[in-house]
């Protein structure tokens, strides 16, 4: 089997890196933004015509939330039109196709998690993007995955983990929203499940929500990596209800796991298991 995944070095990309050497049976093409460029449909058809990939895992994307609100053009390239792109080659090869996409596809006004059912309404740019690109997808093709997922971290790239961890080694106040609850979710656990939807080959297609279990506020994802870390005593943390930003954010974007669970007979771990677990990795 051959899979390529794009966007290889965002941190979901480094996180199927990281982990493909238990698949050896699998040959992986990871291809970044400089040596696969999504966005022209001549360097995506003759990438698939060489290689005729089983699956494309595509990681790439515009993801600078605040940035897209001045950079629509450039988002909606990179986020819709290039995702069609993909899709239509996907199709004329019988490539299957894993998309990852977002909560921010929901406006946030809802206060139980978001189903699969659940009614699109994006409030930023970012997430307008992302919702096209969805649509771009089952508009043009049939074999493909789109997982909707939340608050990505890992300990590649950069994140709000990385951040705060820089943060608490340079011991500098930190101003942390509570305003916002979603799922902080380990892109490793995403990694894991999307390596398992290839390793069976996996045909029951469609839309799907994955993040880790549970709810929070960034300002309970930042106090559970200074606790965890015993860094606590050496920042000043604050927690603000209101923070300013350029873009605006779904105020609740907890997805409803159920279905996925259901469907491929996994147990998502919560976030904060899956938080102390990295934590435990990075010492």
């Amino acid at each position: 089997m051959k899979v390529v995944v794009t966007g290889a070095y965002g941190q979901l990309g480094q996180c199927l890196q990281k982990q493909a050497e238990r698949y050896p049976e699998i040959t992986f093409l990871f291809e970044s933004s400089q040596t696969l460029d999504i966005t022209s449909e001549e360097t995506l058809s003759r990438f698939f015509n060489q290689h005729q990939p089983d699956f494309c895992v595509n990681c790439a994307a515009y993801t600078n939330v605040e940035a897209a609100e001045s950079e629509i053009e450039l988002a909606f390239l990179v986020n819709s039109e290039a995702v069609k792109s993909l899709a239509k080659q996907c199709k004329t090869h019988h490539t299957k196709l894993i998309h990852i996409s977002t909560d921010y596809v929901f406006n946030g006004l809802k206060r139980s998690p978001y189903g699969e059912a659940d009614a699109e309404n994006p409030i930023n740019v970012y997430g307008a993007s992302k919702l096209q690109g969805e649509v771009m997808i089952s508009e043009h093709m049939h074999r493909f995955f789109i997982l909707r997922t939340s608050w990505l971290y890992s300990e590649f790239g950069h994140n709000f983990f990385n951040t705060i961890l820089k943060k608490a080694k340079e011991g500098a106040d930190l101003n942390i929203t509570t305003e916002q609850i979603g799922t902080p979710t380990n892109a490793n656990d995403l990694a894991e499940f999307i390596l398992k939807l290839i390793q069976v080959d996996s045909e029951v297609f469609g839309l799907y929500h994955y993040s880790n279990q549970g709810e929070a506020s960034w300002y309970d994802f930042a106090r559970l990596i200074l606790e965890d870390t015993q860094r606590g005593d050496k920042v000043n943390l604050k927690a603000t209800f209101s923070y300013p930003t350029k873009a605006k954010r779904p105020k609740f974007s907890v997805l409803d796991k159920t279905k996925v669970e259901n469907t491929f007979e996994i147990k998502i771990p919560h976030w904060r298991e899956s938080l102390v677990g990295l934590l435990k990795d990075q010492v």
